[in-house]
């Protein structure tokens, strides 16, 4: 699979890579975690990206693939709910972090993010200066912020950080159109590829986290097949518009299954999407979406 360095640095990622929340759900096996883990490094998948809050996932890729540590890059993220700690205090970040590097067997996390981190508490700095004195240190190798909106145009904007992880897809744009992209160096992981599959669900699927997605999924009113004549299902389209987006370097795909990821590395292998394509996306969107926020 391609491989792209993550913005101004030298970490080399997939154009697609493996969203791990799912795996630390209660509902997947240990067996169920494994499998997906190997499986995803041996499709080519080279980042890895999990978090503090997502239940046993840090614990499982520290199980699973720490004796494969050096084939992917590990982007993990934290911040606050550290017990003992005040969320979003220096101590909490470091708490967090140090937390990851036991749980995933690491000696770095190659890209560590604030996760969703307040406007007013990014304002402060002290949070920044936290995660350069670990990459002073070694202990991370990109400092990061994960979040959407005025908070990660303003993280973006500060050089303060040299990657961020946000919201990307077809139903979802203003991160694109407002912030990716505008600074160069800065890597960009982009989350939700898929939208969290709206058109899963024949009506609204109401209290549903892919509720609002799916009420824009409405309001564009478009049929993947007949756009640009390129004959697609939503998820290929979804897929391959986020993955070759302006700005971005790795869309990570969220899912327990092995098979789920093995399909989406195949759609994004096919490449960007049609001119004709995205013509008929960005007219849609122009129509009824322009105004839209990122959903957070």
């Amino acid at each position: 699979m391609e491989q792209r360095p993550l913005g101004g640095t030298t970490l080399d990622t997939s154009v697609v890579g493996l969203g791990a929340g799912q795996i630390g759900e209660a509902d997947v096996t240990e067996a169920e975690a494994g499998a997906l883990l190997n499986a995803a490094l041996d499709l080519g998948v080279t980042l890895v990206d999990t978090a503090l809050g997502y239940g046993t996932s840090e614990e499982r890729i520290g199980r699973h693939l720490g004796r494969r540590r050096h084939e992917f890059v590990l982007s993990s993220k934290g911040g606050s709910g550290v017990p003992g700690y005040e969320d979003w205090s220096s101590a909490s970040v470091r708490a967090g972090l140090e937390q990851t590097l036991r749980r995933t067997r690491s000696e770095r996390v190659d890209v560590y993010l604030l996760h969703s981190c307040p406007l007013e508490v990014l304002q402060r700095g002290d949070l920044q200066e936290t995660l350069d004195d670990a990459a002073a240190q070694g202990l991370i190798g990109v400092a990061g912020y994960s979040g959407d909106n005025d908070a990660l145009a303003y993280a973006a904007s500060s050089g303060r950080f040299a990657a961020v992880e946000c919201s990307v897809n077809v139903v979802d744009r203003w991160n694109l159109h407002h912030v990716v992209g505008r600074e160069p160096e800065l890597g960009v992981i982009a989350k939700r590829p898929i939208a969290n599959a709206p058109w899963r669900f024949p009506e609204r699927p109401t209290g549903h986290y892919a509720e609002l997605y799916w009420e824009r999924l409405q309001a564009l009113d478009l049929d993947p097949g007949d756009l640009g004549g390129a004959d697609l299902d939503w998820p290929e389209l979804a897929l391959r518009f986020t993955a070759y987006a302006p700005g971005v370097h790795t869309a990570i795909v969220g899912t327990a299954k092995p098979d789920h990821l093995r399909r989406a590395v195949e759609a994004a292998s096919r490449g960007p999407l049609p001119p004709e394509v995205l013509a008929e996306l960005d007219a849609a969107w122009d129509r009824v979406g322009r105004d839209w926020p990122s959903s957070t």
